[in-house]
C-alpha cells in the first residue's frame, strides 16, 4: 500500500530532522551510498568523488532512511542520547548502508534486525573496532552484516569480540569510544537526575546542563595524596550529574553529600543511586569514603551490562559469546 504525498512528506522531514539533530557531516550520507551502491562496498575518498548523479539519485533515499533509522536505534535502544555521547561517527557510514540494503522487513524480522544492529554496535564500541582505518573497517563491516541480517554467521567484530573489565580502570574521556559507550549504559540502566529523580534524557541533559562528573570529587581524592589522576577520573568513578547538585557536591566527600541528598524527606534516595550503577546496600562504599571497594564494585556493575549488550559471558577477556 503507497503512502500518501502528506505522510512521505512527514516520513522525509522526521528523518532529515533526526540526522541534522545528531550534526550528522553529509559527507557521511555520500559515503554510505558509495557503500550501499557498489558491488564490492568501499567508501574510500576516491569512491565518494566519484560517484556518479545517478548512483546518488538512486541510493539518496535508501540511504538517508537507513541511517535515519539507524540512528533512531541509536537513540532509542543504545541510549545515544545527544551527539557528543556518540562513540564514533564514522560508524554512521556503514550503519546507513546495511540498512539500506537489508530494506525494512514487514513482520518480525524487523525487530530480529534490530537487535543484531544493537549487538554489532556495542561490540564494535567496546572493541574500539573503527579506532583505525575507518573506511576499511566500514566496507567490511557491510560485506559481513548483510549475510548475517539475512540468517548468516556473525561479522567478526560481533564473533570474535573479546572485553578485559580491568581496562575500566584506565577509560577516560580520552578513549571515547569506552568511555562514552559506558555513559550511554548508565542512561541505559534508567539513570535519574539527582535533583528531579527525572528519567535523563537529551533535552534534560541540556536543559538542566546535566553532564558527566566525578561521584568521589576529584579534589577530595587528591588530597589523600594516594590515589592517580588516572583512577580518579577514570569512567568507573564519573555519572551524570546536574549542574545544580554538582555545585553542591563540589570537593565534599560522598558520604558527606550523599547523607545531605537522602535527609531529603520523600526523596526516593536509593532508586536514584540504583538507576545509576551506584551501590546502595548497607555498608555502601560509598557511605563510608572507600574508593578502592567502590572501584570493585562498579567494574562489576558496568562489566555485567557490557556482557548483557554484547553477549559475551564469563569474567575476562577470553570469554564465550552467546548466540553467535
Amino acid at each position: 500500500m503507497s503512502r500518501k504525498p502528506g505522510a512521505v512528506q512527514d516520513t522525509a522531514e522526521a528523518e532529515q530532522g533526526l540526522i541534522a539533530d545528531f550534526e550528522v557531516d553529509p559527507y557521511y550520507v555520500l559515503q554510505g551510498i558509495s557503500l550501499a551502491g557498489r558491488r564490492t562496498p568501499s567508501c574510500k575518498r576516491s569512491d565518494v568523488l566519484n560517484l556518479t548523479p545517478g548512483e546518488i539519485k538512486q541510493w539518496w533515499e535508501p540511504v538517508v532512511r537507513g541511517l535515519a533509522l539507524g540512528l533512531e536505534i541509536l537513540r532509542d535502544d543504545c541510549k545515544v542520547a545527544l551527539p557528543k555521547w556518540l562513540p564514533y561517527q564514522t560508524m554512521l557510514p556503514p550503519l546507513a548502508a546495511a540498512l539500506a540494503r537489508a530494506g525494512n522487513p514487514r513482520n518480525a524480522e524487523a525487530g530480529a534486525q534490530r537487535e543484531k544492529i544493537k549487538r554489532w554496535f556495542w561490540c564494535s564500541v567496546f572493541g574500539q573496532a573503527y579506532e583505525n582505518a575507518p573506511n576499511s573497517k566500514s566496507a567490511k563491516d557491510v560485506t559481513e552484516l548483510l549475510p548475517w541480517m539475512a540468517g548468516g554467521k556473525p561479522p567478526e567484530t560481533v564473533e570474535q569480540f573479546r572485553f578485559d573489565p580491568r581496562t575500566l580502570r584506565d577509560v577516560t574521556p580520552r578513549q571515547r569510544s569506552i568511555y562514552r559507550g559506558a555513559i550511554c549504559l548508565i542512561l541505559g540502566a534508567g539513570a535519574r537526575d539527582f535533583h528531579t529523580q527525572a528519567v535523563i534524557t537529551g533535552r534534560l541533559m541540556t536543559e538542566q546542563g546535566i553532564d558527566d562528573h566525578h561521584i568521589f570529587p576529584a579534589a577530595f581524592l587528591g588530597r589523600s595524596g594516594s590515589v592517580p589522576p588516572r583512577l580518579r577520573d577514570c569512567v568507573l568513578n564519573r555519572t551524570l550529574i546536574d549542574r545544580t547538585t554538582n555545585q553542591m557536591i563540589s570537593d565534599r566527600a560522598p558520604s558527606d553529600y550523599l547523607t545531605e541528598i537522602r535527609a531529603t524527606p520523600e526523596f526516593p534516595f536509593d532508586a536514584v543511586l540504583t538507576s545509576h550503577g551506584l551501590p546502595t546496600a548497607a555498608g555502601s562504599p560509598l557511605l563510608r569514603d572507600d574508593f578502592d571497594t567502590f572501584l570493585t564494585w562498579r567494574q562489576q556493575w558496568l562489566w555485567q551490562q557490557i556482557q548483557r549488550v554484547t553477549g559475551v559471558t564469563g569474567s575476562g577477556s577470553g570469554d564465550r559469546r552467546q548466540g553467535a
